[in-house]
């Protein structure tokens, strides 16, 4: 049926106080985008305590992320990180094999270590709690990561990109995913210090609905 001036009239009216109401409330509109992580600003650091004399640092040299985030209202929709299990370097050849191995991470049988958001609580302007699921050695587990915003901008060279630059942290105890060994006789510590530190550029198009 076809809208008559007045009819139309009255619907702007109504959508105009619609958006009024919700800038006055401080209910924003939902603009989530897609933001993709810079795989060559993308470290994936682990920390892991060695028969109480001292902890050993590595990383995971090859991961790869995207995220669905509305930065204006801070809401996250949905996001996904992939690490290689293969790639564990901890600056030793002896060392870093075993690590790849059964004892550790069987990266022959889940060459995969995966992360699942499934929500984010902000706690401040520039800080938030991330929750999700992490699939290792086949097993998933609820984890809870400290979030801090580091910057978000246009970069400055390169790309142009709306950039945002994140920090991620959680303690995991490797043994909740049955990976025991050295745990019962404290060669190995059970709690595992993760960090992330990554950049994530904005991509053009809006995500699919």
């Amino acid at each position: 049926m076809a809208l008559n001036s007045l009819s139309v009239r009255a619907l702007r009216r109504s959508a105009t106080i619609i958006l009024a109401g919700g800038l006055l409330s401080g209910t924003a509109v939902a603009e989530p985008r897609s933001y993709t992580i810079d795989p060559d600003h993308f470290s994936i650091g682990f920390k892991v305590e060695h028969i109480g004399y001292a902890s050993i640092l590595g990383l995971f040299l090859k991961g790869a992320g995207e995220f669905v985030y509305d930065e204006e209202n801070r809401q996250l929709v949905s996001g996904r990180v992939v690490v290689a299990a293969d790639s564990a370097f901890s600056n030793h050849k002896a060392r870093d094999n075993h690590i790849r191995e059964s004892d550790f991470l069987d990266a022959k049988h889940y060459p995969e270590i995966i992360f699942e958001a499934t929500g984010y609580t902000p706690t401040s302007p520039a800080s938030g709690k991330l929750a999700g699921k992490l699939t290792l050695l086949g097993q998933t587990r609820p984890v809870s990561l400290d979030i801090t915003l580091n910057k978000a901008a246009s970069y400055p060279f390169g790309h142009g990109r709306h950039t945002l630059g994140l920090s991620a942290s959680t303690t995991i105890r490797r043994s909740q995913w049955g990976m025991n060994y050295g745990v019962e006789r404290a060669l190995v510590g059970d709690e595992v210090l993760l960090n992330f530190e990554f950049e994530a550029t904005k991509q053009n198009a809006q995500p699919p609905k």
